[in-house]
């Protein structure tokens, strides 16, 4: 997915800058960028790898080659960015949290133009660049960034540094969150909210799907209203959110306890202790054990000094042996017990099957687990919260395809609860884990626990609902 944060004070903001890029370096784990401008100076950017190192340790040392007040920076599952770019606007930067499904065919249409590509990694088109060419045919920057809204297949969110403010637009169905936060002399927008209680900022402004303002330090300036349709993300809840985080004012923990409230409440399983897979799995088990009525126990623990973020290494080998890596099981706690333990989601089951391997061998009498969300049978076309590269990736399609001889069969039956297709999948997932029992969350319970009306939700990867457009 991917992360920005961007700053604009009436005083120097690079250390602002650099600490609010790095409280979304929970959402990506590739690349990050700064980019700063100031009358004197002009603009300063950096780009660095994070595959092998983390942000903080990468910026660090050449944070006094920044100047100005104000900067944009972002951490990118994606490309390298910032992009700098001279236009008919004038000069700008801009960051992205994308993914654009058709950037082939844009980029064609464009070539065809006689435009050119000058930030090309690995071959790849840099869906930034791509970005800041459909900006440039516009009149304005919001005609530009309407251009970006109507030509993209996927979403698209984005910040903008101009030499006269930082511009600010949520994707026009919403699918991922900015906030707006203020402090005496500066403002700021962030993807997460969960950077701003340290920084002193407070947040003012959730913007709204398709909402476009610019910030000066004299305010917040809207330049395009919200639009009325809104789809945003439930795996922001389930599991990219930081637990303080706060997406359209909806705090992620919070939700979290909610949606395992709801399922112990009507959970009829006889355990002894009920456990959470660190980090977005805690929330959930805290709500379930005061909805079941059994006790909270930290039966496994994440190894934070060197495993500190939750994303892992594309390569399936290196990413299953880090999945293994950062969780430490208690023997004290699991000998003997009747466990539940309570997760976020079930992608490819690898991480999870090995949990259970692990909880049995550490004394563990019976484990059952209890995931947040609904079983994913579609993958994501809005905002690529897995690195799948087939459907076949996803455990609950292998099955499918093992029970229909194809992995696209019925699938509206598959995601349908109440169905028989439905409880044999779920029945076949737990044998294949070796679960001593497996339930998933509703979507019911989980939109209730989110609490906005499920048209405002996107649920595209449990049911296939949502539109591709923006």
């Amino acid at each position: 997915m991917g992360g920005f944060f961007g700053t604009i004070s009436t005083g120097c903001c690079v250390n602002d800058l650099f600490y609010g890029t790095d409280y979304n370096s929970h959402l990506g784990t590739r690349r990050a960028g700064l980019a700063t401008f100031d009358t004197e100076h002009g603009f300063s950017r950096s780009i660095h790898s994070l595959e092998r190192d983390y942000f903080r340790s990468k910026f660090e040392d050449e944070l006094d080659q920044f100047h100005g007040h104000m900067g944009i920076g972002v951490i990118s599952d994606t490309d390298p960015q910032p992009i700098i770019v001279n236009s008919h606007l004038g000069r700008y930067a801009v960051v992205t949290v994308a993914k654009i499904n058709n950037q082939r065919e844009i980029a064609q249409k464009l070539l065809e133009k006689r435009m050119h590509f000058s930030e090309m990694s690995a071959n790849k088109i840099n869906q930034t660049e791509l970005v800041a060419l459909l900006i440039n045919m516009g009149e304005s920057f919001v005609d530009g960034i309407n251009k970006v809204f109507d030509h993209i297949d996927g979403s698209c969110s984005m910040l903008v540094l101009t030499e006269h403010g930082i511009i600010a637009a949520r994707d026009r169905m919403g699918r991922t969150p900015i906030v707006i936060g203020s402090k005496e002399g500066a403002y700021a927008a962030t993807s997460e909210s969960s950077g701003f209680p340290n920084l002193d900022y407070r947040p003012i402004h959730n913007l709204g799907p398709g909402e476009i303002v610019r910030l000066t330090t004299d305010g917040m300036e809207v330049l395009q209203a919200p639009g009325d349709t809104e789809q945003i993300c439930a795996f922001l809840w389930v599991y990219y959110g930081f637990p303080t985080s706060d997406y359209d004012g909806i705090n992620v923990e919070d939700v979290r306890e909610r949606n395992g409230a709801l399922m112990g409440q009507e959970d009829d399983v006889e355990a002894d202790i009920v456990c959470g897979v660190p980090d977005s799995g805690v929330g959930m088990a805290l709500g379930y054990a005061q909805g079941h009525h059994i006790p909270y126990k930290r039966a496994v623990l994440k190894y934070t000094p060197t495993w500190p973020r939750s994303f892992t290494p594309g390569d399936q080998s290196r990413r299953s042996l880090v999945a293994k890596m950062k969780l430490i099981p208690n023997r004290a706690i699991l000998t003997g017990q009747r466990v539940v333990f309570c997760d976020d989601s079930i992608v490819r089951g690898t991480q999870l099957r090995d949990n259970v391997r692990t909880f049995f061998d550490y004394g563990a009498k019976e484990v059952h687990a209890r995931i947040s969300c609904p079983p994913l049978v579609y993958s994501c076309p809005f905002i690529n919260f897995t690195s799948s590269k087939s459907d076949l990736e996803l455990l609950t399609r292998r099955i499918i395809q093992d029970f229909e001889g194809r992995p696209d069969a019925r699938l509206e039956r598959y995601s349908d609860s109440s169905t028989p297709e439905y409880q044999r999948m779920v029945d076949e997932i737990a044998h294949r884990l070796g679960i001593t029992s497996l339930r998933f969350n509703k979507i019911d319970h989980l939109v209730q626990s989110i609490g906005l009306p499920k048209c405002r939700i996107c649920t595209h990867c449990f049911d296939g609902s949502g539109c591709r457009k923006q």
